[in-house]
């Protein structure tokens, strides 16, 4: 971010330069205009570094979450099988445990349609 108020710093350069004095109209609006240029300078750069700092603490949990993950399923052994919905195309998740149960409709989360119903279970055995 460094490059902003180096940016801004060269504009600065160029109107002192220009040796435009600071009591004539132009003068004042291109001082104006720099020094709104470095504020933006300023909150970009406190946007950013909070930003980062937002980017690590999400991370942080992200991190954390998985591992409770871990624990949480590796514990129940649980297998997913993934299903495509015919109706909305949702790729659907299914514990691979329901394919079998004959007694359960597999229903899309998306759409709330039926992607196996319990009869057709049978068959498929």
């Amino acid at each position: 971010m460094q490059h902003l108020y180096e940016k801004v710093s060269y504009l600065r350069g160029l109107c002192d330069g220009m040796e435009l004095s600071k009591e004539s109209k132009e003068g004042k609006v291109l001082a104006a205009v720099i020094e709104t240029l470095d504020e933006f300078a300023d909150a970009i750069v406190e946007l950013y570094e909070e930003q980062q700092e937002l980017s690590e603490y999400v991370d942080s949990i992200d991190e954390d979450l998985s591992e409770i993950e871990d624990e949480l399923y590796e514990d129940e052994g649980l297998e997913f099988v993934q299903l495509q919905c015919p109706s909305c195309g949702e790729e659907v998740e299914v514990d691979e445990d329901l394919l079998y149960d004959e007694t359960q409709d597999i229903v899309c989360p998306a759409c709330n349609e039926v992607i196996i119903h319990a009869e057709d279970d049978k068959d498929e055995e």
